[in-house]
């Protein structure tokens, strides 16, 4: 895709996601449980069940295309990048069925990115727990226009840092595809039920776990033409970079054993979105990973996202340059490469 379909006046939300209207009976498919469902009770709304268990209420806004352009013009952004609602990641099935369902949803956003190329920007999900498969949908995606890939912040409890991912990252760089990381499977879940404290405190500091592990690891350092962009700011990882860098300095025994690059060496290096919620905290993220490197994200249409997509860019008082950068250019740089 050609970065030229998009005005110099558009913004772009990296951070949005979809599922498809209707799905497959995964579990009939399968054999097995534990899959999403969608229950259409009412007209422009749907229950998200895990077998019997209810998961999320969703409205139209969740699935079509049509609706979502209807709300943009509401916004202060005019082209969204599509991927996956991440309960959808399915890491922990069995990989050839976890293809199956992954090609399902990756032809769905490519279809509507066929449909309104325009208005939406294409990342796929793949099998991350095999990656002789990861790699072959990779290739698969990049023939069908989806640009890149959405996956989360560890698989099946194993970090990113992990050799077993190699191959994937080198088949990404190859094809010039950026990877964007979303938290899930948070850690500790099992004990925050309660006051949805998983998704409140988990959810940040699985960002910045994964941050950490591909420092640490030198994910960054073998493959530094691969983009990489985090969901919610960087987590916690902005505020705790400080305590991070200071454990790689005092205890290299235990930090610096893969890597000899101190932590700070590589803020700038990645893009984190806008999705912190106060000015004061996009402010300080702009200083920290500096202007070039952020991006809107929304994490619509869910609540606990920016409502009105764009609007804390409005808020911050930004000069003309760096406005023009978070809206717009830093996000075709991190999709497409130096353009």
């Amino acid at each position: 895709m050609c970065h030229a379909h998009f005005h110099d006046s558009q913004a772009i939300d990296i951070h949005t996601h979809i599922i498809p209207e209707k799905m497959p009976n995964w579990a009939e498919k399968f054999g097995y449980g534990g899959f999403v469902s969608l229950d259409h009770y009412k007209s422009g709304c749907a229950r998200m069940m895990i077998d019997n268990i209810f998961f999320r209420e969703i409205m139209a806004n969740c699935w079509s295309p049509e609706v979502r352009m209807s709300e943009m013009k509401n916004f202060l952004t005019d082209v969204q990048v599509l991927s996956t609602i991440p309960v959808m990641f399915n890491y922990h099935i069995a990989a050839q069925d976890c293809l199956a369902l992954s090609q399902f949803l990756n032809d769905h956003i490519a279809s509507i990115v066929s449909q309104y190329p325009k208005r939406f920007i294409g990342l796929g999900t793949v099998p991350m727990q095999d990656e002789t498969l990861a790699v072959k949908e990779i290739e698969r995606m990049k023939s069908i226009g989806i640009v890149g890939i959405q996956i989360g912040s560890n698989i099946n409890d194993i970090n990113l840092s992990e050799p077993q991912f190699d191959s994937i990252w080198a088949a990404l760089e190859a094809h010039n595809m950026p990877v964007f990381i979303h938290p899930w499977n948070m850690m500790g879940k099992q004990h925050l039920s309660k006051y949805w404290l998983a998704w409140l405190v988990s959810m940040p500091a699985e960002s910045s776990r994964a941050i950490s592990s591909l420092i640490f690891s030198g994910v960054f350092e073998r493959y530094p033409k691969l983009r990489f962009a985090f969901a919610h700011g960087g987590g916690s990882f902005p505020f705790t970079i400080g305590r991070i860098q200071h454990g790689f300095d005092s205890r290299p025994d235990l930090c610096a054993i893969d890597n000899p690059k101190p932590p700070r060496d590589y803020l700038g290096h990645f893009w984190v979105d806008s999705l912190v919620h106060h000015v004061e905290a996009l402010n300080y993220n702009i200083n920290l990973f500096g202007e070039e490197k952020i991006v809107i994200g929304s994490d619509y249409p869910f609540p606990l996202g920016e409502l009105s997509p764009g609007n804390i860019l409005a808020k911050a008082q930004l000069n003309q340059s760096v406005y023009e950068k978070i809206k717009k250019n830093n996000a075709l740089s991190w999709l497409f490469g130096n353009f």
